[in-house]
């Protein structure tokens, strides 16, 4: 039984809380590992490092912070097989969604290497007689962050790579569930040249989350997660005084038009629908066919499609569709609104429910799911499942379907599938979402671009990654400076007018 360990100033050091949670495989149920509970007082020790070490790191120009993002790079993409196997046994991605898992993180890491152009203040010469005007960016000090377990390398990068460059020290609290690849990417990031005890990793639970919230020296945190916990988050952490920015559930619809290419749209689905499992807040959970030959077509599609799919471990190999979902308990979650969708009537088209594989009867695998015929007010519609479900809920006009996507209280993202180009730019425009995919089933930005929804998806008003991190993690500052010259003159109590 391997146990893991908290990585607090530049070291991996033992839990001494005495609480533990099991970390299984969950291809096999099997737990193969422990992983400490941090205490308050364990993740204080951390803050307290962090904050010293800090100030030193804060006073390192931008252009070498970038350099240690360069390097850091490099060594990700070393060491990327080595990242995804480990990812993959304890979430249960295959091997590719995992090396995509590191790859989307790097991707914003390498976005934070332009960080001496997106730390630049603005300058006003001669605002006012003598008078200069400028602003600059400083770094918040101490911040943390909150990942979940289903991008345990993505997530975290998304807020340590722009919260460090930009000067602070960053707390990470990663899902217990999977915390073995954040306290790698504290070593490769320190291999890279960070100094020690810049990024702390601490394990933990409601424990430690409660502490960082409650922690008067920790500025700012970010979240990614359930809605009721972000809400949580969101209102103690600013009840502190901390600045927060918090990520919850999603209910994504696409939309598919009359005019659409019924093949694309159904490969589409398949691969936003069951991908991962189905554990992706951007995945697409609802299919909005308009009109019912439109949707005839569509299920006549999807059921071979999704009948061929592959479930299985990781290791069988890289032609695996999508492995197990991530414990026991989410398995039961899942099947408990599969059964639900039944008993409100929809009509269940491919029943997954007595999904087995053979040599992995305890593992946490779910058969794939496709209902028909949903409608607004059932469970499975209302709710985040979370797995590989997909719903389909007929509309018969766009108009309606428009409505669907507007009407539900997730806004995290949708799609449209179409040939109209005005359709789609209507659709893009009137949508109440914060992420559009036109032809493109999970629209996740790239990393110049931020990620975040509208709606109870999200709590906060800046986003993650790309401009509204560098705007997140530091506070700006504004100077006016005068240097009078010849004799000097007497006080004055007011500005003196421009000429």
């Amino acid at each position: 039984m391997t146990e893991l360990t908290h990585y607090i100033g530049g070291a991996h050091v033992k839990g001494t809380s005495g609480r533990f949670a099991d970390v299984f495989n969950p291809a096999t149920g099997e737990v193969q590992a422990k992983v400490p509970l941090a205490s308050a007082a364990e993740l204080a020790q951390a803050v307290e490092v962090a904050a010293k070490a800090q100030p030193a790191w804060a006073a390192v120009n931008p252009q070498r912070r970038a350099r240690v993002m360069m390097k850091f790079v490099d060594l990700l993409h070393r060491d990327m097989d080595k990242l995804a196997e480990a990812l993959s046994r304890e979430h249960g991605k295959t091997l590719p969604d995992a090396a995509g898992d590191v790859q989307r993180g790097l991707e914003v890491v390498e976005y934070c290497i332009g960080a001496p152009q997106l730390l630049k203040g603005e300058y006003t010469d001669a605002a006012g007689p003598g008078i200069d005007m400028y602003s600059m960016r400083q770094p918040l000090g101490v911040t943390a962050g909150i990942t979940p377990f289903n991008f345990p390398a993505m997530i975290p990068m998304w807020m340590f790579a722009p919260a460090i460059v930009s000067g602070n020290a960053f707390i990470l609290k990663p899902s217990e569930r999977d915390p073995s690849v954040p306290l790698m990417l504290a070593e490769l990031i320190e291999e890279a040249g960070l100094p020690k005890g810049i990024l702390q990793v601490v394990n933990g639970d409601k424990e430690a989350v409660d502490a960082i919230i409650d922690h008067p020296v920790i500025q700012s945190i970010g979240f990614v997660g359930s809605t009721p916990i972000a809400e949580y988050i969101y209102g103690r952490g600013c009840s502190n005084g901390k600045r927060v920015q918090c990520f919850g559930g999603a209910k994504n619809h696409m939309i598919i038009m009359p005019d659409a290419d019924m093949d694309q749209a159904a490969d589409a689905l398949i691969g936003a629908g069951y991908g991962a499992a189905g554990e992706r807040c951007m995945a697409i959970s609802v299919a909005v066919p308009v009109g019912d030959a439109t949707a005839d077509a569509l299920i006549e599609r999807l059921i071979p499609r999704i009948e061929k799919l592959k479930v299985g471990p990781y290791t069988a190999g890289k032609d695996v569709d999508y492995g197990p979902v991530v414990t026991a308990a989410a398995k039961a979650n899942i099947l408990r609104l599969v059964e639900s969708g039944i008993a409100e009537g929809a009509k269940l088209v491919v029943d997954g429910r007595d999904f087995n594989l053979q040599g992995y009867e305890n593992g946490f695998f779910v058969g794939p799911h496709l209902f028909d015929h949903v409608t607004k007010d059932m469970e499975i519609y209302r709710k985040e499942i979370f797995g590989p479900v997909l719903s389909t809920v007929r509309a018969q006009s766009y108009e309606e379907a428009l409505g669907l996507a507007m009407d539900h209280e997730y806004g995290n993202g949708t799609a449209i599938f179409t040939r109209d180009g005005d359709t789609a730019r209507d659709f893009a425009s009137r949508v109440n979402v914060g992420m559009i995919g036109i032809n493109v089933p999970i629209p996740v930005p790239l990393a110049y671009h931020t990620f975040g929804g509208w709606k109870k998806s999200v709590f906060g008003d800046l986003n993650q990654h790309g401009p509204d991190a560098f705007r997140f993690y530091t506070r700006t500052k504004t100077v006016t400076s005068r240097w009078p010259s010849g004799i000097k003159e007497g006080s004055a109590f007011n500005f003196k007018p421009m000429d």
